[in-house]
C-alpha cells in the first residue's frame, strides 16, 4: 500500500502537551461548577493534586487563562474568575501594518455592517446634546482637504457609536479607527454618498428610525458599491 494512500486513511495524531490537557480540564471545571466572575478558585496545590500533575504544568495552564483574561489574582483571595476581556486579544493585533489586505477589507466591511445597525440603539438613547455635538462636527466639513476630511469622518461616526450607549461597540469602534483610516486613505478620490453628515443630523432631529436607516444606507452606498 502506498504511503500517500495510508496518510489519507490515518490522519496524523495531534501533538498535545499536558498543559493543553490541563487547560481544557480547567475550562470544563469552571463551566461545570457554574463559576461566576469574582468567585474564588481552589488553591494551586489542590488543583495540581486533583488533576495529578505537577505545579509547573498547572501554572502554565493557568497562565494561559490569565492571558485570556479569564482569571486574575486578588490580594488575600488568591485566584478568582475574572470578567473576561473579550476584545483584549483583538486589540493587541489590530494594526493595519501587520494585517494583510484581505483581512483589512473584511474588517472594514464589518464596520459598515455595524454602522447600518446603529439606528436601533441611537433612537433609544439619543439626546439633544448629542445631536448638537454631532451637528457641530458636521458643520466643520465645508471645503476640507482630504486629511481633515478623514479626521472629521472619524469624529462624526465615532460620535454615532458613542450615542449608541454601548460600551463594547464604542471600544470596538476605537479599535477599528486605524483600519478605517488606512482603507480610506487608499481611495483614489473621496467617496461621498447622496446623504451627507448634515443630512443625517437633520434626520436625527426630525425623522424616524426607519428614515435614519435609509439615510445611513445612502450615506455608505459608495463603500458598498466598491465591494461589488
Amino acid at each position: 500500500m502506498a504511503i500517500n494512500d495510508l496518510s489519507k486513511d490515518l490522519a496524523p495524531i495531534a501533538s498535545i502537551t499536558m498543559a493543553d490537557v490541563v487547560e481544557v480540564k480547567l475550562r470544563e471545571y469552571l463551566k461545570k461548577k457554574s463559576f461566576l466572575p469574582g468567585d474564588a478558585l481552589p488553591k494551586e496545590l489542590e488543583l495540581a493534586e486533583a488533576l495529578g500533575v505537577s505545579r509547573n504544568v498547572l501554572r502554565e495552564a493557568l497562565s494561559r487563562l490569565r492571558m485570556l483574561g479569564m482569571i486574575e489574582t486578588k490580594k488575600k483571595r488568591g485566584m478568582v474568575l475574572a470578567r473576561p476581556d473579550i476584545l483584549g486579544t483583538f486589540e493587541r493585533v489590530l494594526d493595519p501594518l501587520i494585517i494583510d489586505k484581505e483581512t483589512l477589507q473584511d474588517i472594514f466591511e464589518l464596520r459598515l455592517v455595524l454602522e447600518m445597525g446603529l439606528a436601533d440603539l441611537i433612537y433609544i438613547r439619543k439626546t439633544d446634546k448629542d445631536i448638537a455635538e454631532l451637528e457641530s462636527i458636521a458643520k466643520k466639513e465645508v471645503n476640507l482637504d482630504n486629511s481633515f476630511r478623514i479626521k472629521n469622518e472619524i469624529a462624526f461616526h465615532g460620535k454615532l457609536y458613542e450615542m449608541s450607549g454601548n460600551d463594547t461597540l464604542k471600544r470596538f469602534q476605537i479599535m477599528l479607527l486605524p483600519i478605517f483610516d488606512y482603507v480610506v486613505t487608499l481611495e483614489k478620490k473621496p467617496t461621498r454618498g447622496k446623504i451627507n453628515h448634515m443630512d443625517l443630523v437633520q434626520i436625527l432631529k426630525t425623522g424616524s428610525k426607519a428614515d435614519f436607516k435609509k439615510g445611513m444606507e445612502a450615506h455608505l452606498k459608495p463603500h458598498f458599491d466598491r465591494l461589488k
